[in-house]
């Protein structure tokens, strides 16, 4: 089981819709195990990633307010990590200072309220919003049988949970 729905497949399909090519410099934001940078790295990327708990090629940084320069990057992934922030907005703001002019963010997250309301507010075009939520289910569901699945942190009474994706750009 991966860190996140979708696994690595996953993250193929959002680096094809965003036409990430190589010499991308491109940021995870909750990199965790560092999965995803490792493999951003084999298609030729040059990935970092950063964790409140780093593991292996993660280096330490807060995602609300991470370690780099304005414009740092042509594109920032997030994979299950802004809602895990307990601020989201601000999350989507931080991602818009760190990429460049017409650079990409690739979103996939656990939401009770629409991400794409939060990334237009941070200054981002979303291109493309597609509901996940039948994934999130069954990643969900195998992680409760696994006896992996962690609580939600920040539950919404009365608000149904869903799993977006998003690929916004910055203009």
């Amino acid at each position: 089981m991966t860190g996140h729905p979708g696994g690595l497949q996953h993250t193929s399909e959002m680096a094809a819709l965003a036409r990430l090519a190589p010499p991308c410099r491109i940021l995870d934001m909750g990199a965790g195990s560092g999965d995803t940078v490792r493999f951003l790295r084999s298609m030729g990327l040059d990935a970092l990633g950063i964790d409140l708990n780093p593991a292996e090629d993660v280096a330490p940084g807060d995602i609300l307010s991470a370690p780099f320069d304005d414009a740092s990057f042509d594109a920032v992934i997030a994979q299950c990590s802004f809602f895990l922030t307990g601020d989201i907005g601000r999350a989507f703001r931080e991602a818009f200072r760190l990429l460049v002019p017409g650079g990409a963010l690739l979103y996939s997250d656990v939401c009770f309220d629409d991400p794409a309301d939060a990334a237009v507010r941070a200054g981002f075009r979303v291109e493309l919003s597609k509901d996940l939520s039948s994934m999130w289910r069954e990643y969900y569901i195998e992680s409760i049988w696994n006896g992996t699945a962690d609580c939600f942190k920040n539950p919404r009474p009365g608000k149904k949970c869903g799993y977006t994706m998003l690929i916004c750009r910055k203009e």
